[in-house]
């Protein structure tokens, strides 16, 4: 009975030990950083001009969120534009400020995936996720979403860093790209499934600076907390 009980305990020991390990194990949807590219698509002023799906400061605001997101995570990054001497002007400053070094490839089509140095540049950082953001999403978001999708990429797309010309125009290319199996994200979400874990300490402290500084309500409740901590600390 002692023989029986123990290789009982010891299958039960086995079992649970199992399906720790694979709680522990996050589904292969989600992002991490050294799994996808972040393809940042012609925030530019002229395109900013005509977006009102939403406003051009929350877009600029959610665009350095993402930007600062993805270098505190030494995520693989790719950024282009359109026209950018004639016609669309520079990319948003709070995008390359944060990617200095980073070169910006400009293009005449307005389907990113079909530009040869834009395509290559993709293609070559090695990553089968591949997350967009840019303006508009109706034109320069849908285009290589859809293309992408057709050669096999697992593609998210992140919804409040792009706009289009209406709600309607930004609203029925979501649900394009969603019903083509593209995944909707916003940029806290991406910020976040970046960190996953607090326990993660290197990049702890700068994932909080970026939320503060750019997550709004979440932002602002990370600094009220800090405050009433260090308040109630210095009381005692």
């Amino acid at each position: 009975m002692k023989m029986k009980a123990r290789i009982t305990l010891t299958i039960i020991v086995v079992f649970i030990s199992m399906n720790i390990i694979y709680a522990q194990k996050p589904g292969d949807k989600l992002l991490s950083p050294n799994n996808h590219t972040l393809i940042l698509i012609d925030h530019q002023p002229q395109m900013a001009f005509a977006t009102q799906s939403h406003s051009v400061e929350l877009i600029r605001n959610n665009a350095a969120m993402i930007s600062k997101a993805a270098k505190a995570f030494k995520s693989s990054v790719v950024i282009t534009s359109v026209a950018a001497k004639s016609f669309s002007g520079p990319i948003f400053s709070e995008i390359t400020d944060v990617f200095p070094s980073e070169p910006v490839i400009d293009r005449t089509t307005m389907n990113t995936w079909e530009d040869p140095a834009a395509y290559k540049a993709i293609i070559g950082k090695g990553k089968k996720k591949l997350v967009f953001a840019g303006l508009w999403t109706e034109v320069c978001i849908v285009g290589p979403v859809l293309s992408a999708l057709g050669e096999g990429y697992d593609v998210y797309f992140i919804t409040d860093a792009s706009g289009g010309v209406s709600k309607e125009a930004h609203d029925m290319a979501v649900a394009r790209m969603i019903q083509a199996g593209a995944q909707p994200m916003t940029s806290i979400q991406y910020l976040l499934e970046l960190q996953r874990d607090w326990a993660r300490q290197e990049t702890y402290d700068v994932v909080n600076e970026i939320a503060k500084e750019h997550g709004g309500g979440y932002g602002l409740g990370i600094k009220y907390a800090k405050e009433m901590f260090n308040a109630q600390e210095g009381k005692k």
